[in-house]
């Protein structure tokens, strides 16, 4: 990109703006299933600072938000435990799709479509900055971890698995 690499707006950047949230933004060349750990090699920053936005779902089909470092997994499991629900499963992509208002792959905490509760991993809110999906593919947004907490209301857990 030629121009000082400004992508056009989306929900979530909408959203970021008009809450006066301070973001940097990273525009990269998106690649099929190539996930947190391809941007972050893309972009030069280390996986675990690069956060995934995954819709999941627990036994009754009630969406919600996961928040993960780029490198690891979620452990539906542990998930399912701490958040009082009997099991918790990832959304079909067609499903997240529809929850959120974002392709997967492009999907944003901020802004979605459909209000969800969020979860975060707790150990991502003990990093100075995270790089997290902006709302369209191939672009990430820089910000703040606690902005997570204070517009989204995420909740922290502990269910991060090594990748």
């Amino acid at each position: 990109m030629a121009k000082k690499d400004h992508v056009s707006e989306t929900p979530a950047t909408q959203l970021l703006k008009a809450n006066k949230v301070v973001f940097s933004e990273h525009p990269y060349e998106y690649l099929e299933h190539g996930g947190a750990q391809h941007s972050a090699q893309v972009l030069g920053f280390d996986p675990f600072t690069v956060v995934k936005t995954l819709i999941m779902q627990d036994q009754d089909a009630k969406p919600l938000v996961v928040l993960m470092h780029g490198n690891r997994k979620v452990s539906t499991k542990n998930l399912a435990r701490q958040i009082g629900a009997k099991s918790v499963e990832p959304c079909q992509p067609e499903v997240a799709n529809r929850h959120s208002g974002y392709l997967v792959g492009g999907t944003s905490p901020f802004g979605t479509r459909r209000a969800m509760p969020v979860y975060i991993e707790a150990s991502i809110l003990e990093l100075p900055k995270i790089l997290i999906n902006g709302g369209r593919r191939g672009y990430l947004v820089g910000v703040d971890p606690q902005v997570c907490m204070s517009l989204l209301a995420a909740k922290p857990v502990q269910c991060a698995l090594a990748d």
